[in-house]
């Protein structure tokens, strides 16, 4: 990465600019390694009273999007899904893909779009980003295709961490935002 190196585990950034704060490290809040730091597989696909998911359906919401961000920021095309329910696993997908197997591919997707966002040569290249059906394709920078990446994965995040609290799972060992 241009510029310093993430250091996922911690949180730590050291020289990385703040969009790549934002996808990996601790811009405006707890760093997803934090969040998602010390949870068992059980409690990660238990669903509290009220609750539309679980966090391990939230985890996954979160990287089906990030692989359609680096599709569209890497030049695939790849169709925007026919409803919201598609951006959700089956139970199919929660039996093929374990509660790490989930974590690891988050984190790598989320190193890969830390490094194209240290790419600032790259940042304000068009890319092509279909559309909800029946909606034209939609033209936008790396830049604000990443920063809006950035922006739902904090949404989620979020839900995430309510739903820790939830099950009585926050702050995790590392500490976190209490408030």
């Amino acid at each position: 990465m241009r510029g310093g190196r993430v250091r996922q585990a911690t949180g730590m950034t050291e020289g990385v600019s703040e969009l790549q704060q934002v996808l990996i490290g601790d811009s405006a809040a707890a760093t997803p390694a934090h969040i998602l730091e010390s949870l068992a597989e059980e409690l990660a696909h238990k669903k509290p009273a009220g609750a539309p998911h679980s966090i391990y359906e939230e985890l996954w919401h979160i990287v089906f999007w990030q692989q359609m961000t680096l599709d569209w920021v890497t030049g695939v095309e790849t169709p925007f899904p026919l409803s919201p329910a598609d951006g959700f696993p089956t139970v199919q997908d929660m039996e093929r893909e374990s509660w790490n197997q989930l974590r690891v591919r988050f984190f790598e997707g989320a190193q890969q779009a830390a490094a194209i966002a240290g790419n600032v040569g790259r940042l304000e290249a068009a890319v092509r980003c279909p559309s909800r059906p029946g909606q034209p394709v939609r033209v936008m920078s790396v830049r604000d295709q990443l920063e809006s990446l950035g922006a739902h994965n904090h949404y989620h995040f979020g839900r995430i961490v309510l739903l820790r609290q939830m099950l009585g799972s926050w702050p995790p060992p590392s500490g976190g935002f209490s408030w």
